[in-house]
């Protein structure tokens, strides 16, 4: 984190020493048919580029050269995935973004490319070689699908093995191509940008209730001899309403825990199938214990507690076993237990539960 974290890039052979891929790639193409699965399919042919969205009922053949399917969110829809993704917890959640998986034939890529986040490429089957450039012209090749680099001169060429991983930071270039049929994981990393963030606080701002809202008027009006012209007390109005508006340091607190827990689009939760009453679930988590569902986003900052995009109003005693279900993801049944105890607390989680955010037992079944 000293050296490397956002400052230079980092080859880390064997960091995952004997690794195996926990997926295979039968199952990456059956995410690719799912319509709540986000994947994209890149080829080139002739120097051509194509970029196609899924879902894929069927995709090209495995003989065929030069071609890229890329799955989104691959940790949502894997239990081992999503256990491959707690390797990267050694910053906030709220920086993580998703697990993507990469499936390529020999000689498939994207091309040379820039990503504006922090980014890990762990190899998981096969060998890719990967070519890195520093931060330097932006300018990318025009008509194209993908956002390509006119102007890519790599300053390092590695051919990367199963466990061997690339760190890279924002902003620097690169092009990663399969020498063979190979995977790689892409474990990316949450950057907003100002537009994004101010583009939805605004929108939020805009929706939310709230007081008398004041409506321009002018009466007493006289005729005016220009009525091309923008009134000056109009235009003084609107301006005093767009520099005077000031939201309040709790409103902006509350926004952002809400919006950096709130699902991606195409998240969605499956009620749970044992539909429990309240008793009857506080009996079975103090037996079995409570995980977060994998696709469950969930976060905290001094009293304020968030999940999925809701900023949670809990009672002060009940806050310390949230907190410690954002950090860890699980209660034991000990702990729920003790927690459960609290009616407000109780009455949380059982609302989660119904909803599929919360599961019962500490860790998934076994597959």
């Amino acid at each position: 984190m000293r050296r490397h974290w956002q400052r230079a890039p980092l080859l880390a052979r064997g960091a995952f020493p004997g690794f195996a891929s926990p997926i295979e790639p039968a199952a990456l193409f059956g995410l690719s048919a799912r319509d709540d699965v986000e994947s994209r399919l890149v080829a080139r042919d002739n120097g051509r580029w194509t970029l196609r969205h899924g879902p894929f009922e069927r995709l090209p053949s495995r003989r065929r050269p030069d071609w890229t399917l890329l799955v989104q969110g691959t940790d949502l829809h894997d239990d081992a995935m999503h256990a491959l993704m707690t390797r990267f917890r050694f910053v906030p959640d709220a920086r993580v973004d998703d697990l993507m998986v990469s499936f390529a034939t020999d000689g498939g890529g994207v091309g040379p490319h820039v990503d504006q986040y922090d980014v890990f490429l762990l190899q998981a089957r096969g060998t890719r070689r990967w070519r890195i450039a520093p931060p330097g012209d932006p300018t990318l090749v025009p008509g194209m699908p993908l956002k390509l680099l006119a102007r890519f001169e790599p300053s390092e060429d590695w051919v990367l093995e199963p466990g061997d991983m690339l760190y890279l930071p924002p902003g620097w270039g690169h092009d990663g191509v399969a020498v063979g049929e190979c995977m790689t994981f892409s474990i990316g990393f949450r950057a907003p940008s100002r537009l994004e963030f101010l583009t939805a606080f605004l929108a939020a701002a805009a929706d939310a209730p709230g007081g008398p809202d004041p409506r321009f008027g002018d009466r007493g009006r006289r005729v005016d001899a220009h009525p091309g012209a923008l009134p000056d007390d109009l235009a003084r109005r609107l301006r005093d309403w767009a520099v005077g508006w000031r939201p309040s340091a709790a409103e902006v607190d509350r926004f952002v825990g809400c919006w950096l827990t709130e699902p991606k689009a195409t998240v969605w939760f499956e009620r749970s199938e044992r539909g429990l009453d309240p008793a009857r679930f506080a009996r079975a988590a103090a037996l079995d214990g409570l995980r977060l569902d994998r696709r469950s986003r969930m976060a905290w900052r001094g009293a304020g507690v968030f999940a999925n995009g809701e900023a949670v109003d809990a009672p002060a005693p009940a806050r310390r076993w949230l907190r410690r279900l954002a950090d860890r993801r699980a209660l034991t049944a000990a702990e729920c237990s003790r927690a459960l105890a609290d009616d407000g607390l109780a009455a949380i989680l059982h609302g989660w539960y119904d909803a599929g955010w919360l599961r019962l037992g500490e860790t998934p079944a076994p597959r």
